[in-house]
């Protein structure tokens, strides 16, 4: 798995709900903005150099249903560069149907806050393929949309997750997520030394400044949002940065 991310990349995400790319402010529902259709989004930033594409389903991750598995689907088979997926993946069946259809790596979050063995499970199955997510908020992990505090520190349960065989962790710093205010860089760099697998950082990137500071924060990807929609700055001088 260490070469699911040879190189920093910056990775545009494109989050669906009801069909449709959007963006949240802070993960609220009530904050969105659209941007169209996901399948000529994932297009997009693929022409504009994207080495990989993270996809949310963001009712599946409110409602636990993958609600946008049609426009995923649409966008796995429009795409020819790695796709991951996170949003609504309950059960290790779930995760074994997404990979099976050509998804690269599937993202658990609150599943593998709640049922830590699917990591393993999954793992078992498919080495390397399950990015386990954690959000972070006041310095512990929360799940449920950010609702609900766990007690666990982000660095121990990064380190957990690694045991029990994810391929990489996607650690989101809710208190910045969505705000375009810039980053902080402290919990990144804490979860980034305490394992030896790919950290993926997201959450309020807003300029090349924010891209730079977490890759030397030791992040192998950051993924970017509202930024890239909104057109602060291009995927391209993000790549260059």
């Amino acid at each position: 798995m260490t070469d699911t991310f040879p190189t920093f990349e910056v990775v545009p995400a494109v989050d669906m709900q009801d069909g449709e790319v959007v963006q949240l402010v802070q993960g609220e529902r009530g904050t969105e903005k659209r941007y169209g259709d996901p399948v000529a989004a994932a297009e997009r930033w693929v022409e504009a150099g994207a080495e990989t594409l993270h996809l949310v389903d963001l009712d599946g991750a409110f409602e636990g249903e993958r609600e946008n598995a049609a426009a995923v689907e649409a966008v796995v088979d429009a795409v020819d560069v790695p796709v991951q997926l996170g949003g609504g993946i309950r059960t290790a069946a779930d995760a074994a149907d997404l990979l099976d259809r050509g998804v690269a790596r599937v993202i658990l979050g609150t599943a593998a806050v709640e049922e830590p063995e699917l990591v393993a499970e999954i793992s078992d199955e498919y080495p390397g393929r399950v990015m386990v997510s954690l959000d972070a908020k006041d310095g512990e992990v929360v799940v449920s949309g950010w609702t609900e505090g766990t007690g666990l520190d982000p660095a121990e349960a990064a380190a957990r997750y690694k045991e029990l065989g994810a391929g990489a962790i996607l650690f989101t710093d809710v208190d910045v997520e969505g705000q375009l205010g810039g980053v902080q860089t402290n919990v990144t760099r804490r979860v980034v030394e305490a394992v030896d697998i790919p950290v993926v950082a997201s959450g309020g990137v807003a300029s090349l400044e924010d891209v730079r500071a977490l890759r030397e924060a030791g992040a192998a990807a950051v993924v970017v949002g509202t930024a890239l929609y909104e057109g602060t700055f291009t995927l391209a001088a993000a790549m260059d940065a």
